[in-house]
């Protein structure tokens, strides 16, 4: 079978990769709108692989001297590990999260809480990673 007759288990063609649906000079170039080639010009050329690890725990203060500890020995980003209660969208005194507060990540509850996670960080170079699904636009 050639590859332009490939299909799938359940009978959909599969086009072949050279067939771009979007015309290459509406790709831009990298490092430009609508960064779709990447966020900065030369890519990894020019820019080594951001190095995080993910953490966070107990409450903002305490990470945030964690990820200062981390920065100083050569973190290059950061990954942002949050607790039970703030990935479901709880507040750290809801009879739900009880137990769970700070335990696997830093508890967020408040912009005073991010604020706090942040404080001292050059956010313009440093990158943060959030691992957060149901409540990140709150979050942001």
């Amino acid at each position: 079978m050639s590859q332009r007759e490939k299909k799938t288990s359940s009978g959909i063609p599969i086009p072949l990769v050279a067939e771009t649906p979007v015309p290459p000079e509406h790709l831009g170039r990298p490092g430009t709108y609508p960064f779709t080639r990447g966020i900065y010009p030369d890519m990894y050329r020019g820019r080594h692989w951001t190095m995080r690890q993910y953490a966070g725990f107990g409450d903002a203060e305490e990470t945030n001297r964690r990820f200062k500890y981390l920065l100083e020995r050569g973190q290059t980003g950061l990954s942002v590990a949050f607790d039970l209660a703030t990935q479901i969208g709880y507040d750290s005194d809801h009879r739900m999260a009880r137990g769970e507060v700070g335990r696997t990540g830093v508890a967020i509850d408040t912009l005073r809480d991010m604020e706090l996670l942040f404080d001292g960080i050059p956010l313009d170079k440093v990158s943060t990673s959030m691992t957060i699904n149901s409540t990140a636009v709150i979050l942001l």
